[in-house]
């Protein structure tokens, strides 16, 4: 059973809380789904008040998204030329994708789900625009900055083209995890985004 909850005691209130509230949400996704991940259950699984758990994540939801925002895409060197969006934005993915194998395939397999809110809030939009510091707000800037360069054509609708990336991505995403991690999910993506964006590829003007 959780502990009473509250502001967490002394002996909780530290970094190694953090962790462990992580730590027990990793647990119970490997093992039973996302779904099975609520704020007691992750508090039972850690063995920690309730009160713990809010003064490090606001709900459900919050530590869910921990997932995927706690890195930001803002600060990356791609090596990628920009003369080359399609393997550019290809290579911006791997690292989210990356990110992914590294949490393990039956991790991905219970995250990557219909009823994982967190990720459908991560790899929308709000208003109209990509939430900031997010892989798509940096695939955007990457094709804006390709289509000011002359790479990509004038009358692309950059948004729309990152809308149809991400779509791509998680596609990748989900083969991977359907064929229990079989697929060169680098090879595809690859092939599959330089293939979509050559509609709208440009030869730089002299």
């Amino acid at each position: 059973m959780p502990r009473r909850s509250g502001r967490p005691s002394k002996g909780e209130d530290n970094p190694d809380s953090r962790k462990k509230i992580i730590d027990a949400a990793v647990t119970l996704i490997r093992t039973k789904g996302a779904d099975a991940v609520t704020v007691r259950s992750v508090c039972r699984e850690a063995d920690l008040s309730i009160g713990t758990f809010y003064h490090y994540f606001r709900d459900k939801d919050d530590l869910m998204m921990f997932f995927l925002r706690e890195t930001s895409f803002d600060g990356f060197s791609l090596q990628t030329d920009l003369s080359q969006p399609g393997d550019r934005i290809s290579e911006l993915y791997m690292l989210l994708i990356g990110r992914y194998m590294e949490l393990g395939l039956d991790f991905m397999k219970s995250f990557y789900s219909t009823g994982n809110r967190s990720l459908s809030a991560y790899m929308g939009e709000e208003d109209g625009c990509f939430a900031p510091e997010t892989v798509m707000a940096r695939s955007e800037k990457e094709l804006n900055a390709a289509q000011e360069a002359g790479y990509i054509t004038p009358s692309a609708d950059i948004h729309t083209l990152c809308k149809d990336i991400c779509t791509i991505v998680k596609g990748c995403v989900f083969e991977w995890c359907l064929n229990d991690g079989n697929p060169d999910v680098e090879k595809i993506l690859y092939r599959i985004i330089n293939h979509y964006l050559s509609p709208y590829r440009e030869s730089i003007r002299e």
